[in-house]
């Protein structure tokens, strides 16, 4: 286990594992891992939840994110981990919290694995039918397991230019949209202000319903802070990537939020059926914009399959470095934890097997856990920078090279909008269930560790 002291130099805790992410892997992996599969997919529902409003919805969560990043840019600069918010929890907290944290996220993170394969595979399918979903899914899984056994290097190829299309084709819908309203784009007429009249039109109930819907759509944002601990300059890294989330938030989700719902009026079906962005591009009349777009979702669905195979294999082996898991996890080889690789994409495939097999009870069981999973790393992350800071500051002030704004009062200001979320979630049917699944996995693993650690102190 880890020092509870600090101060520490600012190394990694994680020595045994290489180095070999270059700073343009990770400024790319922090521009693009913005830029996920939730915003594409999952934000036509919110839309039709919310109308226009689902815009103040993504900047409403969206302020919520930048200052949970900051907070763990703070805690990461300073001490950075493969284990990121984990060992952060047990540093400030206990070694309870970093085993109840780290554990919940990485079944998110396989579980997420298994989700994105299946979107994947749907969307090759619907190019050639008559090809089952299965075993695009395997293949999916074959190549980025390889890819992220061979060395750390890999994965941060396959996310470079994963990222670069990304934000390529949204950065391209961003000006064609904007042209478009300006009226200035050939061939269409601006739109104006008339898909904007009905601001709220489910009231404040779709408003939630919107906000739900943003939160969660901005999952993944931490991978940057565990990758950063196998970069050239870890440091260095992290705070690049925490100082720049602000306008990569702005532009990407909430500009595009803007620029869709002006556009495509809210409750057009083709939102939801078909995506909101590939609606707003049929919307203009660009000739095979629409498969393009289909394109570009395909690549985002398959970087965060990448990204989180990467993600959960180092959750799960900082977890063993500390003595909180089964030691086989933590075995490395070429600098890569190569059965934690294993480990997180057999768990990722066992998912979607799941999905054919038992869709109706094991697999809604399972996605209903993680529902609010990113929601209790938060609370850890903000708990955690609320202790730590103090110490920091008092022991080892030079390794605070990133700052939380306004500290503490805007800690306890995003403490209070995770609890209102949650408020949220248990009034809502459809998020409720969740919200007590999740609370059930969270209570469970905060029991076994903190039995662990009451055992590892009677040792």
């Amino acid at each position: 286990m880890p020092s509870t002291t600090v101060g520490t130099p600012p190394e990694s805790d994680d020595v045994s594992l290489s180095h070999g992410l270059k700073q343009r892997h990770l400024s790319m992996i922090a521009l693009g891992g913005v830029i996920g599969a939730g915003l594409f997919i999952g934000s036509g529902a919110g839309i039709a939840a919310a109308g226009p409003s689902i815009v103040l919805a993504y900047a409403l969560s969206g302020l919520l994110v930048m200052l949970v990043m900051r907070m763990l840019g703070e805690m990461s600069a300073a001490y950075p981990s493969s284990g990121s918010f984990s060992a952060h929890a047990e540093r400030a907290i206990g070694p309870w919290a970093g085993f109840t944290a780290g554990w919940s996220f990485w079944v998110l993170l396989c579980t997420a694995v298994g989700l994105e394969g299946i979107g994947a595979a749907k969307i090759v399918t619907g190019w050639l039918p008559g090809t089952p979903e299965w075993a695009w899914v395997a293949l999916f899984m074959v190549v980025f397991c390889g890819a992220n056994l061979a060395a750390v290097k890999n994965f941060g190829e396959f996310e470079f230019w994963f990222a670069a299309l990304k934000v390529g084709a949204i950065s391209m819908f961003l000006v064609l949209g904007v042209l478009a309203i300006a009226g200035v784009l050939p061939g269409t007429d601006s739109p104006g202000t008339s898909h904007l009249t009905e601001f709220l039109p489910h009231g404040g109930e779709g408003l939630v319903i919107g906000l739900l819907a943003s939160v969660f759509a901005y999952g993944g944002l931490e991978t940057v802070t565990i990758a950063a601990a196998e970069s050239e300059d870890p440091v260095k890294g992290v705070a690049s990537a925490v100082r720049t989330a602000m306008w990569r938030i702005a532009l990407f989700y909430i500009g595009s939020m803007a620029v869709v719902v002006t556009l495509v009026p809210w409750d057009s079906e083709a939102v939801v059926e078909k995506g909101p962005y590939v609606a707003a591009l049929d919307q203009l009349g660009i000739p095979g914009a629409g498969q393009l777009m289909n394109v570009v979702v395909l690549v985002a669905l398959l970087s965060a399959m990448n990204a989180n195979i990467y993600g959960s294999s180092r959750i799960a082996y900082s977890l063993v470095e500390r003595g909180q898991g089964p030691k086989a996890l933590g075995r490395v080889s070429g600098g890569v934890p190569r059965t934690a690789v294993l480990v997180s994409c057999v768990f990722g495939f066992g998912c979607v097997l799941l999905s054919y097999w038992r869709p109706d009870d094991v697999f809604a069981w399972l996605l209903n856990m993680i529902g609010a999973v990113i929601l209790v790393v938060w609370i850890f992350i903000a708990v955690s920078q609320l202790r730590l800071r103090r110490r920091l500051e008092r022991e080892a002030s030079r390794q605070l090279v990133v700052r939380m704004w306004a500290f503490p009062v805007l800690t306890w200001v995003a403490l209070a909008g995770m609890a209102a979320i949650f408020v949220l979630m248990a009034r809502e049917s459809g998020t409720r269930v969740q919200l007590y699944s999740t609370g059930a996995m969270t209570a469970l693993l905060a029991l076994g560790g903190y039995a662990w650690q009451r055992r590892r102190a009677k040792v």
